[in-house]
This record gives structure tokens, sequence and C-alpha cells, in this order.
């Protein structure tokens, strides 16, 4: 009678729980059963040990098998497991020394063959691995996913015999070492490519500064997607944590999710997107756009077409920075700290206010057509930009502006006064923080009220129009937010009423 027990991971959400893989070895009828709520893909997997052990010239136990995949409760999918019940029945069965598997986590499904297939999800597990001390084990083509963990041991394998050999001390691996093949320099368009829109650059230059959702309003043609995938090329680099909050939510959404890594998202969903396609959903829960968004961007063109009801799901989590979808077995909580930037034409005809004189919708066609995007959401995107017709040239002059690269400087200078007076960008800002950092001089809080209540401005709208400011304070490295900042971001208000 013999035991072996083998660490691996699950994959719940974009966490890594940890689960052992228990082996128990007794005399009996030859049978194999699995327990610890295992899923179909879960069970199948000693079909797919049997095999690959069988033709990797190994012995397969003609015993009694118990498989414990602990602990009982967490649900278990997929065929991560297979490397690890494959390594715990040679253990248990004497074929590979004992306790040389306690320092290791395996994760990995094996083919009939014997060969190791990538599986989804492999930095958590890497992530949780570095924070046990264990040295993990995957295949090949998780490898360099895996390393993104700086500080964890990895080895990378091809085929199950390989790891026989390590631990036989027949033929040991090597550490993996990394190759650099996924941090790939970014590359951005340059905002100078854009033509005229001089005040839409400028809000795409605050709205980076302070991660600010923006809303982009003009007739067809004026550049609004245009200006829009300029955004992320505005944005500081992704830090090291950020970086791998981002692959963290890509891992476990495909198998070859880095080869952008490390540049901010850019998602742009159709509009016939439903609900669960933006948030996530599924039976068993996988993130959904805007958490495929996270610490990027999440544009939505055309925003009036969207179902009033899909859109509505964006108000909490645009507060929240977060997702949480609840099943009845389990709730499973997914990032979403994205910046929102929308884009839409002014009436159904797309030419109201524009100097053509094309349109012809009513005064109702227009409300009507406005009235698809409720309050609550609007008044959570801090600045609307009105977008007009430019003159009409294809001449490629070159006007005076910022490029991208100079307005990054501005933007990274900004969020560096950010993070060092309040740990965070000012749209982030709470009430207590917004009191404590936003503070105004007796007058200009007045002038403020004031010119809210003109414009009927909500509680929340005027707390963000405070944000702003104080963004462009930051901008221009003023200390205190003055009456000229405090203008500007009303004039985004305006747009809003128009």
């Amino acid at each position: 009678m013999s035991l072996a027990i083998i660490h691996s991971r699950a994959q719940i959400g974009v966490e890594a729980p940890a689960v052992s893989v228990e082996i128990h070895l007794t005399n009996g009828l030859p049978s194999l059963t699995i327990v610890g709520l295992p899923e179909t893909a879960v069970r199948e997997s000693k079909d797919r040990v049997r095999s690959a052990i069988l033709n990797s010239a190994l012995e397969f136990p003609r015993k009694r098998i118990t498989l414990n995949l602990a602990p009982a409760d967490l649900p278990k999918e997929g065929g991560r497991f297979d490397l690890a019940i494959a390594l715990g029945l040679l253990a248990a069965s004497a074929q590979l020394p004992g306790g040389c598997l306690d320092n290791f986590e395996c994760i990995g499904e094996l083919a009939l063959s014997g060969h190791v297939r990538p599986v989804r999800g492999v930095l958590p597990a890497a992530l949780a691995a570095r924070a046990a001390g264990r040295t993990l084990v995957v295949a090949l083509a998780n490898a360099e996913e895996a390393c993104l963990a700086t500080g964890v041991k990895v080895y990378a394998i091809e085929h199950l015999l390989e790891l026989v050999g390590h631990f036989n001390q027949q033929q040991p691996l090597k550490p993996y070492q990394s190759q650099g093949l996924l941090a790939q320099p970014p590359s951005y368009p340059d905002i100078l490519e854009v033509q005229g829109q001089h005040a839409a650059k400028r809000a795409l230059i605050v709205a980076a500064a302070g991660l600010h959702n923006l809303l982009l309003c003009g007739p067809p043609g004026t550049g609004k997607t245009l200006l829009a995938s300029r955004l992320p090329g505005l944005l500081p680099p992704l830090t090291e944590q950020e970086s791998l909050e981002v692959a963290a939510v890509q891992s476990v959404v495909q198998l070859e999710p880095l080869r952008s890594w490390p540049q901010r998202p850019f998602r742009q969903p159709h509009h016939s997107a439903s609900g669960p396609a933006l948030v996530g959903g599924g039976s068993r829960p996988h993130p959904g756009e805007i958490s495929l968004a996270h610490q990027g961007i999440l544009f939505l063109d055309e925003l009036p077409e969207f179902d009033r009801k899909v859109l509505e799901v964006l108000r909490e989590p645009l507060e929240s920075g977060y997702i949480v979808i609840a099943r009845a077995h389990s709730k499973v909580r997914f990032p979403a700290r994205f910046q929102l930037v929308a884009a839409m034409n002014p009436c159904p005809c797309g030419y109201y206010g524009d100097s053509s004189g094309r349109c012809h919708c009513t005064p109702e066609q227009v409300q009507r057509y406005r009235n698809k995007l409720s309050g609550p959401l609007l008044d959570r995107i801090d600045l609307h930009i009105t977008v007009a017709r430019e003159a009409t040239s294809l001449r490629q002059a070159k006007e005076p502006g910022l490029s991208s690269a100079q307005a990054v400087e501005l933007v990274c200078a900004a969020r560096e006064r950010q993070l060092k007076r309040q740990g965070c960008s000012n749209a982030q800002l709470d009430l207590n923080a917004l009191r404590k950092y936003c503070a105004l001089q007796e007058e200009d809080r007045s002038w403020l009220e004031q010119a809210s209540e003109r414009l009927n401005l909500s509680l929340r709208a005027t707390h963000r129009v405070l944000k702003v400011a104080r963004t462009l304070a930051d901008l221009e490295a003023a200390t205190d937010i003055r009456r000229a900042h405090l203008a500007e971001a009303l004039q985004y208000r305006l747009n809003e009423e128009q």
C-alpha cells in the first residue's frame, strides 16, 4: 500500500488556488477512481494518463487506484492536472524516488504519446508558485509566460520522460532561462497624424493624465475613432505589477495571450455585443471585454447603438474597478480598472449641428436618439467633447502641436505628482480624498456651486469636474486648483448639454 502527493494549481477566474493530487494504491481489482469535484475533462484524464504512461515505456500500476483532488469542494476543470496525476502514479508505484516531488508544482496536459501540451492560466499559477516557494514544471510552450513571474524557478518539458529522467537523476534538467521573446517594445500611432482637432487632442491629454473617461461626439468622418486609437500612446508605460495584471487576465482566456505584452490593452467590441460579452459570464465564468481592457482602454464606437441594458452593466465596474460574477456554486471576481472612451453621432443621421446643413432630423428624433444613453452613465464620463468637421485638405501640413512623445512626458509628470500626493490617479479619488486634495478657495467654491446649479449638474458630476480641474492643475505643475482650471473642466460638461 503506497501513497503519493503532488502539488498543482486550479484556475478560478484569475486566481490559481493550490490543489493537492493524492494517489493511493491498494490491492484489489485494477480500477481508477477520481474524487474531489472533477468535471468531465478531469475525469477523462485517467485515459490520457494511462496511454501516456504506457506509450512512454513506463508501467501503469495494475492496482486499485484512488485519486483525490484536494480541497474536495473546489471545482476542477480542464486537462491541467494530467502531468501531476501521471507523476503521482509513477511515484506511488515506486518508479520515481519518494519525496522528490515535495517542492514542485506541475501543470500540463498530456497527449496520448506522452508529450506535454500547454494550458491556459499559467501566469497566475507561476505567481502563486513563487509565493509558495516551489519550483514550477510546465510545457515548453508555456515557459516564456511562466518566466514573467520573476524569481520563480521553471522547468520546461516537452515529454513526460524528460521529467522522469530528471527525478531519477539520469538526465537532470536545467532551469528554463527566458529568451525575452515577450518583451517587445510597444508601438503606437502618433497623435500628430490627426489633422486639426486641437481641442479634442487637448482632451485626450487631460484624459490620459488623470485616467478620465471620455466621450467624443461629432458627425461621421471627423476623426473620432482616429483620436481614440491615439490615446493608448499617450498613457504612461505599464508598471511591472500592472503588466502582470494585464497578462494574467489574458492568460486565462487564450493559450497564446502575450503577443502584445507589455502594451496597454485597447478593446473595441462591436455594438451588437451582449451584456455577458462585456462583463463576462458563462456557466464557468470567463472574463469579458471590460476585464480584457484592464489597465487599458475600452472603446465603444457608435455608443447609442449599444443596447441600453448592456451599457448599464458598465456603471458598477466604472466605479469599483472590478466585476463579480455570481453562479450557483461560486463567485468569481475579475479586475476591470479600465478607461472608457466612447464615440457617437449627435443625431440619427449624424449631421446635427454640422455647417453643411444636411441634417433633417426633427427635435423629437434627436431627443429620442440621445435618450438611449442614461443620465447615470453620462455622469460617469468626465470629458464630453464635440468633434466638429474640419476644413477639407489632403495636404499633410505640419501643424503646431504636441507629438505623442512630448505629450507622454507631460502625462507621466502629471501622474507622478498624483501618485506622490495621493497614491492614485485623480479619477480614482474617493470622497474623503477629494475633500483633502481638491480643496478650493471660498470664492472659487461658491463660483463652482453656482455654475453647477445653472448647468443642472448632479453632485457626482460636480465631483468629477473637481477631479478634472485637479488634473489640469497637475499638467501645469500647479499646487492649487485655480478658477481657470475649473472653467476649463466645466467647459467639458457644457458639451454634454449641447
